[in-house]
Formats: C-alpha cells, structure tokens, sequence
C-alpha cells in the first residue's frame, strides 16, 4: 500500500491505469512503458521458469509475483515527484531545503517600526521570507460589520481597527527597501483584488491566498493572472473546495499548505497526517502553516514531507492583538528553524549503510569471532 494511498491491484498494473485517489496521471511517460513492459514479460514467463529480474535487481519465484507487481508499481509511483517551484531565488519542493515563511500579518499592530524589527527576527532566525496581509478594508467588509462596537487602540469600532491594522504606500515602501537592505524576500496575502493590485507595484516572488479566501474564485483568478507562483492556503476547507480552488488556479507554480484555522490551534485539530494524503492527491509542493503555540508539531510536518513552513511571529505573545498568541517569539522562531536544518540532515537518503565513523566501534563492541548464523 502507498503511503496515503489505497491497495494496488495487479491488473492496473497490467493495463497501465496507475490509481490514486486525486487521478494524477503519470508524467514519466517513458518510465510507465518500461514498467509496463517488465511486469509483462514477468506475468508471461511459465511457472517453472524464473522470472525476470524487476529494477530492484531480485527475481521471485511464482509464488511472490503479486507482491512484486505491486512494489514495482509503487516504485513507479514514488519516483514521479512534483515539480519544485521557484521562488525568488530558491527552489521549493521534493529534495530542496524546507523554505520558511515568518508571517508578520497584522502583528505590526499598525507600527512600521515594529514591522521592522519584526523582519530582523526573522533575518536572524535564518527563514526564507516574511509575509504580510494586505486588505482594501471597505471592500473586504461590509458596512455593517465595520460599524460593530470593538475597542481597540484605534478607536470605539470595528472598522477603526480594520483601518488601523492597514499600511499604505509610504510603509510598504518602506518595508520593501528594508528588506532589501537584509536580503529577505517579502511578500503578501491579499484578501482582494484591488489588493493584489497595489503589492504588484513592489514585483513580491509569490502571493499567498489565505484559507479565507480559497473559496473566492474570482481573487483566485485576479492573482493568478499576475503569472507569480501561488501559496494556497487551505485550513477550514473541505477536499472538494480544496479540488475546486486548485482547478481554479490550475497546478503550475502551485504550492499547497496544509493548515488549521483556529487561533491557537490544539494539538489534536492539527492533523498532520493530512499533509501526504495532500502530496498524493494533487501532485504538488505541499507545506504546512501552523498556529499552535509549540514547535514540535511544525518539525513533524517536515518529517511528514512538508517542503515549505509558515509560522506567525511576534516580538512577545502577550501583546495586544488578536494574532499574537498563536505566534512564535524570537527565541521560538529560531529554534524552528535550527530545528527543521537538524532534520534535514538526519532525514539521509533512506539507503541503509555502515558508516566509516562505525567501523572501530564495530572492532570494539562485536564479540570476537562472532558472525551470522546460516538459517
């Protein structure tokens, strides 16, 4: 059985119809054929003949042919990795380094001097990128909505905290140069089209779609039209919107994360597991954006195959603001990061192997004169 996926049965083998649950087809056209072509000639072979040596190098008898078509075909399989997308500079996906997003959001709190120092966490963490939010606030929300009673720092409604929260020109432009200045990318999640528009102007190396906005088929569309690579975001979303937005978007220069949407989110509503169900279905870089307190939980999701991470941060959890708890301080957001680097190197290739550093222990610890036993 695949990972994430279901039994195999020999005949799609044999008619060349590999099954997954998201209908990927093969793209290894050349590798399907010759697939095709050995377990053929190892299904023709008579039942006193050996059969033919399968790309493992190991023959089997009759008896074991069934188990041996289906390794054959899930080889086949796991070796048509997703294409890597190029961000900026860097490369993201299967065999790449996992690519680290500090989401700055709103956490901000309306200061362009936070923000700032914001950034320079995340510069001396080691990520990749931060990101922002950008709304048009009397697009994004209605009248009535704007018009609820919610003290803030920035008055009495809701509409004067939505307004608050929001940089215009001068700030982007100010972020813009800055992190140019300590060589990080930036860039946004835009919840509107005019949005979209606006962070354009700064030619950002990707845009983020938030999981509010997976259902807004015309947002989707609207950024995909600017021809940058996308970062789908898909907490609170079921599969079938989540099929529905990707057949929106389309899968070219598409990566997909994996999310809960509370804030904070417990540790049994994260579901990590769902993060290779994600990979076999759609065929994509898929990543993992997190909003619990811990770190833990995001390394797993590297270990589970995520290729690209996304944690809020936060000058200190207890400030004012409705992100900020479900953010990671300074100290927290580098330990990820050191921590994802030390996985990566423990991953290895999965080739079991003695190490030349294990042999002198080999000459110290085995018992002299011992070897394996004949069965």
């Amino acid at each position: 059985m695949r990972p994430g996926g279901r039994g195999v049965e020999a005949i799609d083998v044999i008619e060349h119809k590999p099954r997954n649950e998201g209908g990927t087809k093969f793209d290894g056209i050349a590798e399907a054929d010759g697939m095709y072509r050995r377990l053929n000639d190892y299904m023709g072979a008579p039942e006193n003949e050996e059969k033919p040596t399968l790309s493992s190098g190991k023959t089997r008898g009759q008896t074991g042919w069934r188990c041996a078509i289906i390794a054959e075909y899930r080889r086949c399989v796991v070796t048509q990795k997703p294409n890597a997308v190029k961000v900026g500079k860097k490369l993201i996906g299967d065999g790449q380094p996992c690519y680290v997003i500090a989401e700055i959001g709103i956490n901000h709190n309306g200061d362009i001097d936070l923000a700032k120092r914001l950034i320079s966490v995340a510069v001396a963490a080691g990520c990749d990128a931060v990101k922002f939010q950008k709304r048009t606030v009397d697009v994004v929300y209605t009248p009535e909505e704007l018009a609820k009673p919610r003290e803030s720092p920035f008055g009495a409604t809701n509409g004067d905290l939505k307004r608050g929260l929001e940089f215009g020109q001068e700030e982007y432009e100010d972020i813009d140069a800055y992190c140019k200045a300590v060589n990080i990318d930036w860039f946004a999640s835009c919840w509107d089209e005019q949005s979209v528009d606006f962070i354009e102007q700064f030619n950002p190396p990707c845009y983020k779609i938030a999981s509010a906005s997976l259902t807004d088929d015309n947002l989707l569309r609207h950024t995909r039209r600017t021809g940058k690579p996308i970062i789908l975001s898909t907490g609170m979303s079921t599969l079938e919107e989540i099929d529905h937005a990707v057949d929106v978007l389309g899968k070219e220069n598409l990566i997909i994360l994996h999310a809960c949407s509370t804030y904070p989110a417990l540790y049994e509503e994260l579901n990590l597991r769902a993060i290779p169900k994600l990979q076999n279905r759609y065929g994509v870089p898929v990543g993992y954006s997190g909003h619990e307190t811990g770190i833990p939980s995001t390394v797993a999701a590297v270990v589970l195959g995520a290729c690209c991470v996304e944690r809020h941060i936060t000058m200190d959890r207890a400030m004012w603001g409705s992100d900020h708890a479900a953010s990671l301080e300074p100290n927290g957001i580098t330990r990820v990061v050191r921590d994802i680097r030390l996985i990566e190197q423990s991953l290895g290739d999965g080739e079991k192997r003695v190490y030349e550093r294990e042999y002198p222990i080999i000459k110290k610890l085995r018992r002299v004169g011992a070897a394996p036993v004949p069965a």
